[in-house]
């Protein structure tokens, strides 16, 4: 179900993918949300490896620890400069944790990490892998427009290999930015389970949010016909359709936030 701070509601799904329904095997990934003020959010996703034996308690790991260090009793700060090494010094506390959770084999809990802390001031964003984050700031002729904030760099120009919240050298290849932006409207995280659909690639190594998809999730938390059953009904059938499976058969996970109008 969804809740709703003062100025925000936020919401998440998970499904699981053709390939694991397939093979009767649950669901690796997970999600966390939860405001704590009128404008002040957490949203997280994660995707256990699949290849590991303990992936999907790696993923709920991950999300519940994010949530406890990213949104810390001890509060955020207020200069947006300090952003990103809270993010990063927040990660490292987040990281030793898991590692002493998960031992004395933590390799088998591996799992992706993409967080978005939003607050009256800034927004800040830390990605761990393949998942993915779009904002929804400002117009273009009446028109929305829709950001792909930076992912992590691959291992290689030529290489698929993936790299988790457990990997040697995780900070050196997790992403961070802060947004100073007063315009966004509607947030999205996503678990690569989603990236055939919701972004595109259109040429020179450039990435691109699709403006169709991310357009219809968001807007659908708008639609005032409906009730919250309805909606959560309809966004399961939309990730658990053909179309989608026929991009992508690995889970899919969607947390999203907009802003009231």
């Amino acid at each position: 179900m969804s809740t709703r701070t003062t100025h925000w509601r936020l919401h998440g799904t998970s499904v699981t993918g053709h390939r694991h329904r397939r093979d009767n095997a649950a669901c690796q990934d997970a999600f966390q949300y939860r405001g704590t003020g009128p404008d002040t959010f957490l949203l997280a996703v994660a995707d256990g490896a699949g290849s590991r034996p303990h992936s999907r308690e790696g993923a709920q790991t991950a999300v519940e620890l994010a949530d406890l260090h990213f949104l810390p009793s001890s509060g955020l700060p207020d200069d947006p400069r300090d952003v990103e090494e809270f993010l990063r010094s927040r990660f490292t506390v987040l990281r030793a944790e898991f590692l002493r959770r998960t031992r004395p084999r933590p390799e088998d809990f591996a799992t992706t990490l993409t967080v978005v802390i939003h607050t009256p001031r800034w927004l800040g964003y830390l990605s761990v892998g393949d998942g993915f984050a779009v904002l929804r700031a400002g117009t273009r002729e009446g028109e929305p427009l829709f950001h792909l904030l930076p992912q992590p760099a691959p291992v290689s120009e030529y290489s698929n290999e993936a790299f988790f919240v457990t990997s040697d050298d995780v900070s050196r290849r997790l992403e961070t930015a802060c947004v100073l932006d007063e315009e966004v409207t509607g947030i999205l995280l996503s678990t690569d389970g989603l990236t055939q659909a919701a972004v595109e690639f259109p040429g020179n190594h450039r990435k691109r949010a699709k403006h169709d998809f991310v357009s219809r999730v968001l807007g659908a938390m708008e639609r005032t016909d409906i009730g919250a059953e309805q909606e959560e009904a309809e966004l399961t059938r939309l990730l658990e359709s053909r179309r989608l499976a026929a991009d992508n058969a690995d889970d899919k996970t969607l947390v999203r936030a907009v802003r009231g109008r």
